[in-house]
């Protein structure tokens, strides 16, 4: 029956230009066929009504309306078309978007210097007749810089900054060398402390520093030295409303694009070794155990002795360094091995307490001088990269608690005071995703301890120690992962499930995240006894929904330049057998990935032999009817690869 009733909200479409709308309360979406689709795009909010139909018994229904569009500028390719369509404009060039769920060309009739076969930014100005104007032309398809670019501006993020905010940073930078002697004497001089920076090798800015100091009788200070990016980046100014905008930095394969311009990221706030450099600092009283006596929070200046990387950290600790005088080396490894010592306590700690531990592997590429993946390896995962991050757990976590428990004093005194802060929270998983999961894992052979769908990190947390070390460990950790909820910013303190803390923030990466500046405000605030004004509640709660849509964003860009660089580096190998692992089964197929690369492909249900093949859903499981030959989630299996589509980013593989 057809409803004259009306709903707004979010509309998904998919790459066949189907449309997809959620109603609160319905289990399935609204269906909404592309004739219906009344030229929404993907994200757009609108407004709908159902037809009283049903297509393979699912409801449909039909946009009526747009109500807010959510983007309107898109990546894609410059090509041509001969006049002959009567659906197509009167203009020879259009856009053909990268973005697969825009079903549309974009048109353009403005006369232009980008070529065929060009990537340009677009940007729709007239949304009846689909007319688009070219904002910047990226380079041409195919081309390294080209892709990366592309993929970074489809995700709607900006590449350059604007002329009045470097010329603002260029202003601070001058200015600081005469403000920088009267600044350090308002701060902790931590100069003369054992102090070091631990980062990838590839890292162009340093955002936090480890210092260290033998109290004697198992007792020592342990600093964690964030780069005071708050004292140069100021509320208000050019650089903060872009810092923003941006939200934090962008990681690609092969380019980060930064939050802060270069002369702040890689220059004024990032800790380099052998300079004096203002911090915000988290200074920690420990003994041997890792149980914290004293904690001390406050702006400082340090002077980082040297700047390791993960790998040359990890051959100090070992005695293996060939990089370090044996004075030197014995000096650092005595620091290094203490450090890594009080680590591994505080990890255990955190895992008695609940935390869940995943133990995922990332890939890597080395490129050629053209940005050609010549070889993918996996990373592989060092206890110094352990004990860089125990180490700034532990200062996330002391921040957040005691701005917490700052604001409840201030509110004992004065009523008319307000709470407010920055927080990283993970709510709990949903019930149902936790049912699934329990499911999915009984197929693969293992319980999930769980009642009706509500369970305890720590519960999850004993699954996972259980298939460590199992063939199919990284499977399940992908599976329990994606039936988590996303750790989101928010001003309101709900924990952090996954680390079961009580209390957590981002106070470690100012540089290049957006709240955790935020943090260091609100820190800076409760330590001179500052008041949150009434008007700044809705505005750090925009703040916080805005970096977590931003994070979503710069998480998919990631992905998406992984994927682009594991399809180029396989069109290289077609033809070629491997090795690899089923890590999807589904109605037309099974997806493969390969065992050192993690490049995954397709293989098609038609080319899975002379048999009918079906789905069993229930055991994960591709089983055919003739032969009984079975395909089940986590087999290993050789395969070869097929094709390579760069434009879809997609492989095909065929079993051997």
């Amino acid at each position: 029956m057809k409803s004259s009733e009306s709903f707004t909200g979010s509309i998904s479409i998919n790459t066949k230009g189907v449309g997809f709308f959620d109603i609160e309360g319905r289990e399935d979406s609204i269906e909404i066929q592309p004739q219906f689709i009344n030229k929404a795009f993907h994200g757009d909010t609108v407004e709908i009504v159902l037809t009283g139909e049903k297509i393979k018994g699912r409801e449909q229904g039909k946009v009526i309306q747009i109500v807010k569009r959510a983007r309107d500028e898109f990546v894609g390719t410059i090509d041509e078309h001969d006049g002959t369509s009567a659906s197509l404009s009167a203009s020879k060039t259009y856009v053909v978007p990268d973005d697969k769920r825009l079903y549309v060309d974009i048109f353009l009739s403005e006369k232009n210097s980008a070529q065929v076969g060009d990537k340009v930014l677009v940007k729709i100005v007239n949304w009846e007749t689909l007319e688009g104007k070219i904002l910047k032309v990226i380079g041409k398809k195919g081309e390294n810089n080209a892709e990366m670019e592309s993929i970074v501006l489809e995700k709607g993020f900006r590449i350059e900054f604007p002329q009045a905010v470097l010329e603002e940073a260029e202003k601070i930078k001058k200015e600081y060398k005469n403000h920088f002697e009267n600044e350090i004497k308002n701060r902790r001089d931590m100069r003369t402390v054992t102090t070091m920076t631990i980062d990838p090798a590839d890292a162009k800015d340093f955002d936090d520093a480890i210092s260290f100091v033998d109290l004697g009788g198992d007792m020592y200070e342990i600093g964690v030295h964030i780069a005071d990016v708050s004292y140069f980046v100021t509320p208000g100014s050019q650089l903060d409303r872009e810092s923003e905008k941006r939200g934090l930095s962008v990681y690609l394969v092969d380019r980060t694009i930064p939050m802060l311009p270069e002369v702040l990221s890689n220059d004024l706030c990032s800790l380099n070794p052998n300079e004096d450099k203002l911090t915000f600092s988290a200074i920690f009283k420990m003994d041997g155990s890792g149980k914290v006596l004293e904690e001390w929070f406050g702006r400082t200046v340090i002077h980082s002795d040297r700047r390791f990387t993960y790998e040359d950290a990890q051959e100090v600790i070992d005695g293996t360094s060939a990089s370090l005088s044996t004075s030197k080396q014995s000096q650092y490894q005595t620091e290094l091995r203490k450090l890594k010592e009080i680590a591994q306590k505080l990890e255990k700690k955190k895992v008695s307490g609940g935390a869940m531990v995943f133990d995922t592997e990332e890939v890597k590429f080395i490129l050629d001088d053209k940005g050609k993946p010549i070889s993918v390896y996996k990373k592989s995962r060092l206890d110094t990269h352990k004990l860089v991050e125990e180490f700034m757990l532990l200062a996330n976590r002391a921040v957040a608690k005691y701005v917490f428990m700052s604001q409840s004093k201030n509110l004992l005194k004065d009523l008319s005071a307000k709470k407010q802060s920055v927080y990283r929270i993970h709510p709990k998983p949903e019930k149902d995703r936790i049912e699934n999961l329990a499911i999915f894992l009984k197929a693969m052979g293992f319980d999930l301890k769980n009642k009706d769908g509500a369970v305890t990190s720590k519960d999850l947390n004993d699954l996972l120690k259980e298939v460590k070390g199992t063939p199919n460990e990284e499977l399940i950790n992908t599976a329990t992962i994606r039936s988590m909820a996303k750790a989101t910013y928010s001003t309101k303190n709900i924990g952090h499930f996954s680390l079961a803390f009580a209390y957590y923030t981002h106070f470690t990466s100012p540089i290049r995240r957006y709240p955790d500046l935020l943090v260091h405000r609100f820190l800076e605030r409760e330590l001179k006894g500052g008041k949150v004004e009434q008007n700044e509640f809705e505005k750090f709660e925009r703040i916080c929904l805005e970096s977590s849509e931003l994070e979503k964003k710069a998480t998919d860009a990631e992905r998406a330049s992984i994927k682009y660089k594991q399809v180029e580096y396989m069109q290289e190998h077609i033809g070629e057998v491997f090795e690899g692992t089923i890590t999807g089964v589904i109605e037309w197929g099974i997806f493969i990935s390969e065992k050192e690369t993690k490049c995954e492909g397709l293989v098609k249900i038609r080319d899975l032999g002379d048999d009918f093949f079906t789905l069993d859903e229930k055991n994960y499981t591709i089983k055919g009817e003739k032969t009984g030959k079975k395909f089940t989630l986590g087999d290993t299996v050789k395969f070869k690869v097929i094709s390579a589509d760069l434009d879809k980013r997609v492989l095909d593989y065929a079993l051997v």
